[in-house]
């Protein structure tokens, strides 16, 4: 028998969304989560394990300590923004159970081994990129100087880093995540405000191509490299799926980019049109008319687009891949067809000034997409962008977070404040849903889709929050007056 083995995503702040499959870790406007969806693979591969995802399902510390007592080896998923946090969890879990072995796995670790194995005294190992097979060998008892993809100290306190572990090529022979869904999670705990209620989440691809500069899967985790399942096995398991799930509205294939390669799209569509399955994606804007008209007859309804900035030089300056043109027309066939868009915003990437953001504001709201996302441009370690703000000195606090989990400015360019962006985001939000046009179609299609309880939920949710961050933002605005008045009296 493997080691007892609890894979974790751990709790943290308050609604915290963070690690595991969150692209962006943060407590969210509006509290939602997505899927484990990383550490539902290697729970798939041994018997007796359990996967625990604190979060969603309102398990506290102290709660996921008492667990933990019971199991043998930990497998903690860790975030740049929950780290800290992270670590004295896993120190108060090897005082209540001092002979469980535990290992980190997930970005930071990846980027930085040295820092976690100096900084936490009971990791065991850390595991660098894809994890699925080396914490599985690890269960099965395996050295740690056999494991490959890990970094460990040895004996005499020495770090020492195994080779590389290649990349997973074979998703066909990887379990199904519904299926540990099934067994050690509750799906009607995973809201995201966009999709329907209650959804399921998965992958049918791993790795991105493309080269975005401030993205942190393919950089940190996933790799560029763009790996897919048959769509045989895909269309298995959605069948599979809906079977186990009935109650189930939505499926949600959270790859990287779910529809880069054109012949798969339209190949794996027909196998999803006779499951009768309502089901969305994340896309890029190259995705072609035909490609898409295929999705929307197979049951997609919705697609997550990173349009990131409506400013043709920014796009430029992230390696974005896309034209400002190209995203018009992409909209426009999606409109057209009757697919629904999600659209992503970043303001404070590379370049940006007052003007840009203007500019991106207008852009959103000619594009008049169904939802948005507005975050604020994170340099996560590992990623260019990191590399680029660390070299010209534009990072002005590692911490990315406001002590809430809130994400938080702490990149600053010349003429650009971090109050600035914030404030900008905030802004952003109001100018696009306080349309009348928009407030309309939010509320019809909570009606149409009978989630009116819901929308007053996260209505109330956000009106709230916007009550909070105003405030913030008018004391903060008095307190900088009130600095530089005694700046003007101290030099009179």
């Amino acid at each position: 028998m493997p080691l007892k083995t609890l894979f974790l995503n751990p709790p943290s702040f308050e609604n915290f969304d963070g690690g595991a499959s969150s692209r962006w870790p943060a407590t969210r406007e509006i509290e939602s989560y997505w899927y484990p969806v990383w550490l539902a693979y290697p729970a798939g591969m041994l018997e007796g394990s359990k996967l625990l995802d604190a979060p969603p399902h309102h398990v506290s510390a102290d709660e996921t300590i008492e667990i933990a007592k019971s199991y043998e080896f930990l497998v903690l998923f860790t975030s740049t923004v929950g780290w800290s946090g992270d670590h004295g969890l896993a120190r108060a879990i090897k005082n209540a159970n001092p002979t469980i072995r535990i290992a980190f796995v997930g970005p930071p670790v990846t980027t930085d081994p040295d820092r976690a194995l100096n900084e936490c005294e009971v990791i065991d190992f850390v595991c660098r990129r894809e994890f699925d097979f080396s914490v599985v060998e690890y269960a099965n008892g395996k050295p740690l100087n056999e494991i490959l993809g890990i970094s460990y100290k040895d004996s005499s306190g020495v770090i020492q880093h195994n080779p590389d572990r290649p990349q997973v090529e074979d998703l066909d022979a990887m379990p199904w995540a519904t299926k540990i869904y099934k067994r050690d999670m509750d799906v009607t705990r995973y809201n995201v405000p966009f999709l329907l209620h209650p959804y399921i989440s998965l992958y049918s691809t791993r790795g991105c191509p493309a080269q975005c500069t401030f993205c942190l899967w393919p950089q940190t985790l996933s790799g560029h490299a763009w790996r897919k399942r048959s769509s045989d096995d895909v269309a298995a398991e959605m069948k599979w799926a809906k079977e186990n799930f009935p109650h189930v509205k939505e499926f949600f294939f959270d790859d990287d980019t779910f529809n880069i390669q054109k012949a798969r799209t339209i190949e794996l569509c027909a196998k999803l049109k006779p499951l009768g399955i309502t089901w969305s994606c994340t896309s890029r804007v190259t995705t072609d008319r035909d490609t898409l008209k295929a999705m929307k007859e197979a049951g997609c309804r919705l697609l997550i687009v990173g349009f990131e900035s409506g400013d043709p030089q920014i796009l430029k300056n992230i390696k974005k891949g896309a034209t400002v043109e190209r995203a018009r027309d992409f909209v426009k066939d999606c409109h057209d067809l009757g697919l629904i868009i999600h659209a992503d915003f970043i303001l404070g990437l590379p370049g940006e000034t007052k003007e840009s953001i203007r500019n991106t504001i207008n852009f959103a709201k000619t594009l008049d997409c169904e939802t948005i996302q507005v975050s604020v441009a994170h340099a996560y370690p590992g990623t260019e962008f990191y590399d680029f703000a660390k070299r010209n000195s534009f990072i002005t606090n590692e911490k990315m977070e406001d002590g809430g989990g809130h994400q938080m400015a702490h990149i600053e360019y010349p003429g650009l404040p971090t109050e600035y962006v914030m404030e900008m985001v905030h802004k952003f939000y109001d100018e696009y849903y306080f349309r009348p046009k928009a407030a309309f179609r939010v509320v019809w299609k909570a009606v149409v889709n009978r989630d009116v309880p819901r929308l007053y939920v996260e209505a109330k949710a956000f009106m709230k929050l916007r009550s909070q961050r105003n405030k913030a933002s008018r004391l903060k605005k008095e307190e900088n007056a009130l600095k530089a008045q005694e700046s003007v009296s101290m030099n009179a």
